[in-house]
């Protein structure tokens, strides 16, 4: 009887050190597979484009929009254009879609702050992309230096 209290005791031992090891082995499984995951996935600096150097600011003339109603909006902008741009980017363009952006709305939706913002943030996905050349940015920001609504 005295062999077999020894050798369940120490078993039992024995038992606990290789569930230990097994659930230290998984940790460390688990963990090294999510730093690798994670190193995998993340975009790299290399990879990713660097934000263009700030270059001239380029301010265009007031325009005049029709919204819905009889109201009106004086908007007068500004391009932030890039370092690389040589010379002033003619603003035509960006005119052009801001008369079509803002044409016709309701002035009670241009009246928000966080509609403001909205339609400024379309406004320059719209010019940048405009002003994108063979992938090179032409224009990096637009402001809005007058904002008015009568």
């Amino acid at each position: 009887m005295a062999n077999d209290e020894k050798a369940a005791a120490g078993e039992a031992p024995k038992k606990r050190k290789k569930k230990l090891i097994m659930i230290i082995a998984a940790v460390a499984v688990l963990l090294g597979g999510g730093a690798g995951g994670y190193l995998m996935f993340k975009p790299s600096s290399a990879t990713a484009e660097p934000e263009p150097e700030p270059g001239m600011v380029v301010p265009l003339d007031a325009i005049t929009i029709n919204l819905a109603d009889g109201h009106f909006l004086k908007l007068k902008l500004s391009l932030q254009a890039t370092a690389d741009v040589a010379e002033a980017p003619d603003g035509s363009k960006a005119l052009d879609i801001a008369i079509d952006l803002y044409s016709n709305r309701e002035m009670a939706e241009l009246m928000s702050n966080a509609e403001r913002e909205r339609s400024k943030t379309e406004l320059r996905e719209k010019i940048e992309a405009a002003y994108t050349v063979d992938k090179e940015k032409e224009i990096m920001d637009v402001y809005f230096t007058s904002f008015v609504i009568q």
